[in-house]
Order: C-alpha cells, then sequence, then structure tokens
C-alpha cells in the first residue's frame, strides 16, 4: 500500500520541479516545502559527497567544480539502486563516456573505472594469495594443465590510453610528467593484504587473466594471450602473478596426469 507513496517521494527528491509528495506534513506546516527543499538538497549533496570520495583521482584530473557539476547530473539520472552505498558510482565510467562535457578527455571514463574496481578490491573477501613454493614442485611438462584460482580481490581494467600512469599521477603515487594518451595500458588490481595495488600488466597479460577466470588452463590462456598480443611472455606474466599475489590455489584440469 506504500509503493506508490515511496514512489512518488524517492521521484520528487531528485527533481527539483516536482511539488512536495502528496500527504506530506510537518508540525510546523501543512505543506512543508522549504523542509523538503533542505531534506532534498541534503540527499543530493551526500551522495555527491560520496562521489567525490570514491573517485578522488577523477576529481583531480577535471577540478572540483566540474566533478561536482557532473556528479549532480549522475545522482539525478542514476541514483542508488540499493543501501550499500559503497557500490554506489560503479558505473561512473559509462556515465562519463556518454558525458558531453567530458569529450575532451577521452580518457577520464577508464580512470573512474579504475577508481570503482579499487573500491570494490577493498571490500572483497580476504583471502591468502599462494606462495612461490607452490609452483616448485610442479612438472614443468605438466604446468600447462593446471587450473588457478584467482584473488577474489583481483580486478583488471582495460584501456586504449594509459591509465595506469595517468591515474598514478593524479593520485599521488608518481610525479607529473608527460603522456601519450594513445599509449595502451590495462591495469591489475589486487588486494592480496591490507593494502589495494594497482599496476600496469604486462603485454597480453589481461587476456592472460581473463582466460584464467573463465576456467582456461595455463595453455589455453597463454595461447589466448598470444592471440591477443604476440608479445605475450607466460614466463614474466607468470612471475608477476605469484609475485603480486593474484593466485589462491591451483589444481590439475580433468583427466591430465598427476
Amino acid at each position: 500500500m506504500f509503493a506508490p507513496i515511496q514512489a512518488e517521494f524517492a521521484c520528487a527528491l531528485l527533481d527539483p520541479d516536482r511539488p512536495v509528495p502528496q500527504g506530506l506534513r510537518a508540525y510546523t506546516s501543512q505543506r512543508p516545502t522549504r523542509r523538503f527543499a533542505v531534506y532534498r538538497n541534503n540527499v543530493v549533496a551526500g551522495l555527491v559527497n560520496a562521489l567525490r570520495a570514491k573517485f578522488p583521482a577523477t576529481m583531480r584530473i577535471v577540478g572540483d567544480d566540474f566533478f561536482a557539476a557532473m556528479a549532480r547530473v549522475f545522482v539525478m539520472t542514476r541514483p542508488p539502486r540499493t543501501r550499500i552505498l559503497h557500490t554506489y558510482g560503479d558505473d561512473l565510467g559509462d556515465f562519463i563516456e556518454e558525458f558531453a562535457p567530458a569529450a575532451e578527455l577521452p580518457y577520464l571514463a577508464d580512470v573512474a573505472r579504475l577508481e570503482a574496481v579499487r573500491t570494490r578490491a577493498y571490500h572483497a573477501a580476504d583471502a591468502e594469495s599462494l606462495p612461490a613454493a607452490a609452483f616448485s614442485a610442479v612438472d614443468p611438462h605438466t604446468i600447462g594443465s593446471l587450473r588457478v584460482t584467482l584473488h577474489p580481490s583481483l580486478g583488471i581494467v582495460r584501456s586504449r590510453h594509459p591509465v595506469v600512469t595517468i591515474w598514478m599521477m593524479n593520485a599521488g603515487e608518481v610525479e607529473f610528467g608527460p603522456v601519450n594518451e594513445n599509449e595502451r595500458e590495462d591495469a591489475l588490481v589486487l588486494r592480496p593484504g591490507m593494502q589495494v595495488a594497482v599496476r600496469k600488466l604486462p603485454a597480453g597479460g589481461a587476456a592472460f587473466l581473463l582466460a584464467l577466470a573463465s576456467g582456461a588452463t595455463l595453455a589455453e590462456a597463454a595461447s589466448c594471450a598470444a592471440t591477443d598480443d604476440p608479445d605475450f611472455d607466460l614466463t614474466a606474466n607468470l612471475a608477476g602473478m605469484i609475485l603480486s599475489g593474484a593466485m589462491t590455489a591451483c589444481t590439475p584440469a580433468e583427466g591430465s596426469m598427476p
């Protein structure tokens, strides 16, 4: 019975042109227009501040005023769909890609996607990474038949732009310097311990990890990666996965020899 009232209230919150919802009363007024306007402004401001906290590098690139204006449009058109606020804004990158005032910054959407993946990694489940010693007893002739379980915090962002470098500069990780905006970079985001780490993947690394995540064996994933980038180096990528703590388990594929 309350669904229509709740729907009207929610719509009015995000549309300043709508009147105060029917039936809303205050002890000082039968039609609390000013009180509702204050509440409406607090809701929008709170969501904008949540986006500021989640996307600091994105905000630094465009400046606080531009980000605040863009975030208000986002809030008005894409309100939260869950009470879990840390997931709000996960689609900001998709929004920015269609946001005409940001068209001069083609890499901005991917920076926002990277920051969203960082937040997901921070809140992901804890898991113990596979130590390097786990591979020392594996027969080199059968290593290709292994399937691996990737860390639950692991995320990948593929970009046509130097997204890792741009994010690092605007997150205070490295000094500012010249970048080639057309240089591709794929990002690995991971939290094997307490801190979320971001690093640039080597050639074919994103395709390799995505194939492993879909259940491919190491050999199958290496084939996918080599197709994606002929400069793919299996040894270098495996070493990077072990050192970064990207894996939590490895098992022989069904039907392979022990």
